[in-house]
């Protein structure tokens, strides 16, 4: 046996381990719990502890001040406070839905989200016309919602009743398993990033049989992206959204799912050419790092960024120099 902090069987240090699992139960026992509670006192909890957090000043929150600082440059320190309480509680509005999603009515999603869907005319389009779709958004508002409207808005109308999405492997693998199970359940076909060829062949085959893939665009996770100038500042974006497109004849569409005060908002921006040679990737990312500027812009507390964004926030080794806490959005 290991003593304590020493290394376990299978490589990992127990103490690690020990985390981890607690990690685990703690979500599980979130999506047991919010389901039981009664809605507004449990709102109010999420509501207070991001009020507390974004007193607290956590590492989190510091990253989110300073992203939300090139969203609105002109803001007074006193407004920029206010915009990021006002994030937080955006922020824990999307834990506290997801905890009670898989107990909600896809129905009643769809009812409360399709009055606040705007610029979906080309969307529409593609799919009477059979060409597949690629969503790029941003980690924002509650995408899982918006996901429940799309699987739902795909059945009415007579298509299969899924998309196609791509996730990073969590630790423990049971919590990952969780999420997966989670956004499974939902009507969502979930890929690992880690996967790579057979995650890319999910992508393909789904978009190939004129279905729709949504991929989250605004972190370059993997260290493979795309150099852009991201609200005037240098960044790399995944060049996933646009690869697909390009392969696929896809519509590449931007999208930001945004809050109502009891609803939710999806907005869908013009979509983005995709052309032929070269630099078309290239160019179509920055194209859709441009249109997450202007959207972001728009409702800048439903941009969930708790992590480096701009290549000047990561150290020289390619690492996060600062993270806050976010179990795969």
């Amino acid at each position: 046996m290991s003593p304590p902090g020493g290394t376990a069987p299978g490589g990992a240090p127990r103490a690690a381990r020990f985390a981890e699992r607690i990690t685990d139960a703690e979500y599980a026992a979130g999506w047991r719990l919010v389901q039981m509670l009664p809605q507004s006192p449990a709102l109010g909890a999420f509501r207070l502890g991001a009020d507390l957090a974004a007193r607290r000043g956590g590492a989190g929150v510091r990253r989110l001040r300073a992203n939300l600082a090139r969203v609105v440059p002109s803001a007074s320190p006193a407004e920029l406070d206010a915009l990021v309480r006002e994030g937080m509680r955006s922020y824990a509005r999307y834990w506290w839905e997801m905890f009670r999603l898989p107990a909600m009515d896809p129905a009643e999603i769809h009812a409360r989200t399709d009055p606040f869907v705007i610029g979906s005319g080309p969307f529409f389009e593609a799919l009477d016309a059979g060409r597949p779709v690629v969503f790029a958004v941003p980690h924002s508002g509650n995408w899982d919602t918006a996901g429940v409207w799309l699987v739902e808005m795909l059945r009415r109308r007579g298509l299969p009743p899924a998309f196609t999405t791509v996730a990073q492997r969590l630790r423990p693998e049971s919590l990952y398993r969780r999420f997966v199970a989670y956004r499974e359940s939902l009507g969502f076909e979930v890929v690992a990033a880690e996967d790579g060829s057979a995650a890319y062949r999910a992508l393909i085959r789904r978009l190939r049989a004129g279905g729709v893939v949504c991929l989250v665009a605004d972190r370059d996770v993997t260290a493979t992206g795309v150099e852009v100038q991201f609200l005037g500042e240098p960044a790399r974006l995944p060049a996933g959204p646009a690869r697909l497109a390009g392969l696929t004849g896809a519509l590449l569409v931007p999208a930001y799912p945004r809050f109502t005060p009891d609803a939710w908002l999806l907005r869908m921006a013009e979509p983005v050419p995709v052309g032929r040679g070269t630099d078309a990737v290239a160019k179509a990312t920055q194209d859709v790092a441009d249109t997450f500027g202007r959207l972001i812009a728009e409702a800048p507390a439903d941009w969930h960024a708790l992590q480096p964004i701009w290549t000047a926030d990561h150290t020289p080794h390619g690492e996060a120099s600062a993270e806050g806490s976010e179990a795969d959005r």
